[in-house]
Formats: structure tokens, C-alpha cells, sequence
């Protein structure tokens, strides 16, 4: 009788353990499907999860197959010819400039000084019908200071007003109806690209950038800069933030170096965010200044350092078209002993390139290709973002 009844006492605790296992498996193939659902973040899959979110912000996204395809048919030097935002040429170097088929052509006031709409416009009518690969046609008219364009009075009854001088006159609202009259008076022309507005963070009235400035504080300037952009783009033209990552009190780098000796926190804080702003509402381009920004790179201005540049990818997220001031400026002739600025440019990060001198620029990245100081991958990336950002403008199709 007492074996019968340990055998069974036996029986009973091997069972319970039986029972207690598979619920235990059952828990744990519960919680293997909790785990599922919400994968631990390994390389992998770290992978799979951002690449699909940086598409998703790509403004330019929808265009990527038909750029493609145009690129895929594209020469070499004809891709080397896409990086360039050339200064319109003289009469006797447009040939030869259109030649090398440049991404677009900037204006400047000697292009519009004592000429007519009509006569404008079929300048530029005939820079387009003369051009392999239909081009960007740029100006900064920015108002006050910098009006190529409305400062011939054939053109404009007035030249365009200063952003601070707008918002004297009726705050927010005025900025918007300019940025909208603005657009339309450059389109009407046929230009496509307007080298603004000035994001830079600017209140102390002794600054060099201050006059082109909102002048007001950051979160001022923000507020400023989405609604410009906000109007450009309903107007649909395509704008330019600059000069990142900030010009702050420095001097004027049209004339030699610029150095930037404040905190990146004050970067973080102030400068950056009418940049973040602009990057919200969907600006297209943003222009990199010649300034040495000495938080970010000791070395090299911002238009050529990669440091600054993986910050405006990176950390900023932008995916739009990132562009040099112009290296002709004297910040960038007076540096000694680096690279040529043409492929330190492209190396940084940038999609164009602003120059005066075509020739010995477009060469300069020509040989660097050829060379494999350049890889034409590096270069394919950019042409491609400068394609889908021409088919977006529409004036690819």
C-alpha cells in the first residue's frame, strides 16, 4: 500500500512539474512575441529602421526615378558641369561656359542694369534653349542691401525692402506679402531661385551680417524665416537659407578670413534654429559660409569642412541642396598649402558649388574625378540630388 502511494505521490509531482514547464514555455513564447514586436536595436536592424525614415524626408523624393535615369545617361563631364552655380558670364565666355553645361547661372546686377523685362527675359530664354540640361537661373535679391534685379527701375517701380524695415512697417504679414510679390516679380522673369532669406541671428546693429538680417533674436528670426519660405514656396520658387551655420559678428569674407571663436552651444541655442526652421518648412537649399567656425572645424571655413557639413546632414537633418559661397571670395583665396577649394568642396559634403572662374574650376573637379581623388559615386550622389531638385522646380520634365 505504501509503495502504491508514493508511486503515485510520484506521479502527481511529475506531472505538476510537466504542467509548470510548459507554462513557463508558453511565457516565454509570449514574451518572445513581445520582444518581436519591439526588436532590440542592433546594427542590423538599425539599418532597416532609419534608412526608410530618411527617404520619407526627402523633399525631393518623388523625383528620384526619373532623375536616375537622367543621370544614368549623363557623360562625365557633363556631371561635372551640374555641380556648378556659375556667375553669368560676359556675352564673348557664354559659349564656352554653356559648353561645359553648368547646373545654372547666377545673375547679378550687371545682368539687369538698363535692360527691359523683355529683354531679361529673353536673355534668360535663351540661356535655357541653349543649354543641353535645363538650368537653374539664381539672384539674391534678398531686399534692402542686395536687390540685383528691382534696382533697375525699368524692371521694378522700387527696390525691394529690407526685412526689418517690412516689419516695421506690418509685421509678419508684410514680410509674407513681399516674399510673395517678390517671387512672382523674379519668375516673371525666369528665374527659378532666390538666394534667400538670410538666416543668420543677428541684434547688435554693429554687425557686418545685420543690415541683410531680420535683427532680432533667434526664435524671432525662426518665426521670419518659415514664413518667407512658407511664401515661396506657395509662389513656387525655391529659396536659399544662408549663411549656415551662422555668421554671427564676424567680418565680411567677401574680403579675407572670418574666424568664429563662440561656444557650439551657442550654436545650439541661437544659430542654428532659424536653420532648423527653414529645414521644417521645407526650404530646398542652404548656403555654407567661408567663415572658420572654431567649435566645429579649427582648420577649414565651414564651405569646406566636412565636420560642418555632417552636422547639417546628421544633426540637422536637412536633405535638400547644400551649396558654397562663392570661391572666388577672398576667404577662400588667401588660404595656403590645402587642396584645391573646387575638391575640398565636393569632399565636404557640398551638391554645388558657387565660382566666377568656370574654366579652371570645372577642370580642377575634372581632373580630380579622372584621378580618383574624387570617387564619380561622390559625385553621382550629388548630381542626382541636383537633378530631382530641377525636376521638382519643374523646369525638367
Amino acid at each position: 500500500m505504501k509503495k502504491i502511494l508514493v508511486l503515485i505521490i510520484s506521479l502527481s509531482i511529475l506531472l505538476t512539474a510537466c504542467s509548470t514547464g510548459n507554462e513557463a514555455d508558453i511565457d516565454n513564447e509570449n514574451d518572445n512575441i513581445i520582444i518581436d514586436e519591439n526588436p532590440p536595436v542592433d546594427d542590423e536592424t538599425d539599418d532597416e529602421i532609419t534608412e526608410p525614415i530618411v527617404e520619407d524626408k526627402d523633399i525631393f523624393k518623388v523625383y528620384n526615378e526619373d532623375a536616375l535615369k537622367t543621370l544614368s545617361a549623363l557623360t562625365l563631364e557633363e556631371k561635372i558641369g551640374q555641380i556648378f552655380l556659375v556667375r553669368c558670364p560676359v556675352e564673348e565666355d557664354l559659349n564656352s561656359f554653356l559648353a561645359m553645361n553648368p547646373g545654372g547661372f547666377i545673375l547679378f546686377g550687371r545682368d539687369f542694369v538698363d535692360k527691359t523685362k523683355e529683354e531679361v527675359v529673353l536673355n534668360i530664354e535663351n540661356y535655357q534653349s541653349s543649354s543641353k540640361i535645363p538650368m537653374i537661373i539664381g539672384v539674391d535679391e534678398e531686399g534692402g542691401t542686395v536687390v540685383r534685379a528691382s534696382s533697375n527701375p525699368l524692371l521694378s517701380n522700387e527696390r525691394f525692402k529690407s526685412p526689418q524695415e517690412l516689419y516695421e512697417i506690418g509685421g509678419m504679414k508684410e514680410i509674407e506679402n513681399d516674399a510673395i510679390l517678390k517671387s512672382e516679380f523674379l519668375l516673371n522673369l525666369g528665374i527659378n531661385l532666390n538666394l534667400a532669406p538670410v538666416a543668420d541671428v543677428s541684434i547688435n546693429e554693429t554687425d557686418f551680417i545685420n543690415p541683410r538680417s531680420f535683427g532680432k533674436s533667434a526664435e524671432e528670426t525662426s518665426e521670419y524665416v518659415k514664413t518667407v519660405v512658407n511664401a515661396m514656396k506657395k509662389s513656387g520658387i525655391s529659396g536659399t537659407l544662408k549663411h549656415f551655420p551662422g555668421y554671427g559678428n564676424n567680418v565680411d569674407t567677401h574680403t579675407g578670413s572670418a574666424y568664429d571663436k563662440r561656444p557650439y552651444d551657442i550654436f545650439l541655442k541661437s544659430d542654428f534654429l532659424p536653420f532648423i526652421a527653414g529645414i521644417e518648412t521645407g526650404a530646398e537649399s542652404i548656403l555654407v559660409s567661408h567663415n572658420v567656425i572654431e567649435s566645429m572645424d579649427e582648420t577649414l571655413p565651414a564651405s569646406l569642412s566636412k565636420d560642418v557639413h555632417d552636422i547639417l546632414r546628421d544633426e540637422l537633418k536637412f536633405t535638400g541642396i547644400i551649396m558654397t559661397d562663392d570661391l572666388s571670395m577672398g576667404a577662400i583665396q588667401e588660404l595656403e598649402g590645402i587642396q584645391s577649394p573646387e575638391v575640398l568642396a565636393v569632399q565636404a559634403g557640398n551638391d554645388m558649388l558657387i565660382v566666377t572662374d568656370f574654366t579652371t574650376s570645372y577642370n580642377s573637379l575634372l581632373n580630380a574625378v579622372k584621378s580618383g581623388e574624387i570617387s564619380e559615386e561622390r559625385l553621382d550622389e550629388s548630381v542626382l540630388r541636383i537633378l530631382k531638385w530641377k525636376y521638382y522646380m519643374n523646369i525638367m520634365k
